[in-house]
């Protein structure tokens, strides 16, 4: 490989590098508060990878030493819908998320026979924690406003 080769390469992986939105990780569950009560949950995580233009959200819990995926969903950052799906690939829903601002996405999951949920995320100074906060009321209830802090792995 010549010199002129390696180097262009090597600028193309490092620009690559820098586009990778910093939501970009692993990220456990730290703590969670539901209408303001500390509500315990199993080992949660939240794995979020860059697809082409796009995030993969995959949440899963630890169930018996083993990791099952509770929800997936691959979202574009201009709020445009994606498709959510279970475990077993069907689709339940809809999630929209747009940036916000730095470090800020907004969020909206949809589905049939679920109230939907709107709310935001929002990453820390040293990109280390993640906050995201939620809103939903399901038809003739409460609203239920749920604080999720994630930490990254």
């Amino acid at each position: 490989m010549t010199r002129r080769c390696f180097l262009t390469l090597a600028a193309c992986t490092l620009a690559r590098a820098a586009a990778v939105d910093p939501l970009v990780g692993k990220w456990l569950l730290k703590s969670q508060q539901v209408s303001g009560q500390e509500t315990p949950s199993r080992p949660l995580t939240l794995e979020i990878r860059a697809v082409g233009d796009a995030l993969e959200f995959e949440y899963s819990v630890a169930l018996q030493n083993s990791r099952v995926i509770s929800l997936r969903f691959v979202a574009r950052l201009d709020g445009s819908a994606g498709d959510i799906k279970n475990a077993q690939g069907n689709k339940i829903g809809t999630a929209k998320v747009a940036r916000a601002g730095a470090g800020e996405y907004s969020v909206i999951l949809e589905g049939p026979n679920r109230p939907t949920a709107t709310g935001k995320m929002k990453l820390s100074a040293d990109r280390k924690t993640l906050i995201g906060e939620s809103d939903s009321t399901p038809p003739g209830g409460v609203k239920t406003h749920t604080v999720q802090v994630f930490i990254r792995q």
